[in-house]
């Protein structure tokens, strides 16, 4: 009967260590879009214009509105594009949106990142998610050449009529509250409206842990994600616009503590956020197969634990638990004791 046990007992193990070696760790990057992916503010350069609208007419609107009725700022200008195409008589559907999204521009090597990236992921052992966070307008991104590469797009959006008119804001995306899609992307709980996104998790039950998630974006807004995964030890990358070659910004934020590279925003592949891309997927793939090997070491480590909590349960309890009960336990401990490698008395 012993013999029996044991045998399975060795059985489930093996199972258990070939799960644990079979398993494949997952990374994240996210990103902002406008001045991060894109060289272009997709509302001031796309949006805005193809209303015939100064932009920066329209912006000025626009703040004086969120001024005067406390608003937040990308409520405003969502609720001016509306009171604007009412104005012109020229509806706002889906599908325009989507239009404009296909001449949005985008950086250097940015259309075949992903699948670069993913390539070099999967070589690494490591299962590579994109994912958008951004202030801009989620129609717009959604009609671009590089969509389909995210698992999710997390920006702001419109609600819809039944006949496909935008009629009010559903999603407005500032600096703060980005910081939530982080938290999603984490635990694996993807949908906006599901708030058990505020529940408490185990890392060992993070879709994506912390410390395997990037961050990039290009200015203060993103600011409150950057410094939110690096505090968790993940990775915040600052960059900037290669031909302007504008970088107060990401000197601030690297010497500020925020992020732990900055580069130019070239996506091709001997760029330097090419590099410290690749960098960032070594170690991290590193650090998963050390994961992996303290798994492993955990299963005989994790058995001698339970072990030692029976046996102080048995000396506590052997007085006066029936004999049925203590036969039981000694059994128990004796399988236990004889499965575990080495010697443990």
């Amino acid at each position: 009967m012993v013999n029996d046990n044991t045998a399975n007992a060795q059985e489930a193990k093996e199972k258990e260590i070939e799960a644990i070696k079979s398993r494949k760790p997952r990374m994240a990057i996210c990103y902002d879009f406008d001045k991060t992916l894109s060289p272009d503010d997709m509302q001031t350069f796309t949006l805005i214009p193809s209303f015939e609208i100064d932009a920066a007419r329209f912006w000025e609107e626009s703040n004086k509105l969120a001024k005067e009725n406390l608003m937040e700022t990308n409520l405003a200008w969502m609720y001016q594009l509306l009171h604007y195409s009412k104005f012109k008589r020229k509806s706002i559907r889906k599908e325009y949106f989507r239009e404009i999204g296909k001449d949005v521009a985008l950086y250097k090597g940015v259309e075949d990142w992903f699948d670069r990236m993913d390539k070099y992921a999967e070589k690494q052992g490591i299962i590579l998610e994109h994912y958008i966070i951004s202030s801009g307008l989620k129609e717009i991104i959604e009609g671009s050449r590089i969509a389909d590469k995210f698992k999710r797009i997390y920006a702001s959006s419109y609600y819809y009529t039944p006949d496909g008119v935008a009629e009010w804001p559903a999603q407005a995306v500032n600096y703060t509250n980005k910081t939530q899609f982080i938290f999603r992307i984490a635990k694996g709980i993807f949908e906006e409206y599901d708030d058990r996104v505020n529940d408490s998790m185990p890392e060992n039950k993070l879709y994506i842990p912390y410390e395997n998630i990037v961050y990039i974006g290009d200015s203060a807004t993103d600011i409150p994600c950057m410094r939110l995964v690096k505090s968790k030890g993940g990775y915040s990358i600052g960059v900037f616009d290669p031909e302007k070659d504008i970088r107060q910004k990401v000197y601030q934020l690297f010497n500020d503590g925020r992020i732990n590279y900055f580069a130019p925003a070239d996506y091709s592949s001997r760029s330097e956020l090419t590099k410290y891309v690749k960098q960032i997927i070594d170690s991290v793939a590193a650090k998963e197969k050390m994961k992996t090997e303290q798994m492993i070491l955990n299963v005989d480590a994790a058995l001698f634990n339970s072990m030692k909590a029976l046996e102080q349960m048995y000396a506590l309890t052997k007085q006066q638990a029936p004999k049925k009960m203590k036969k039981d336990m000694e059994e128990t401990i004796r399988e236990m004791k004889a499965f575990i490698p080495g010697n443990i008395e």
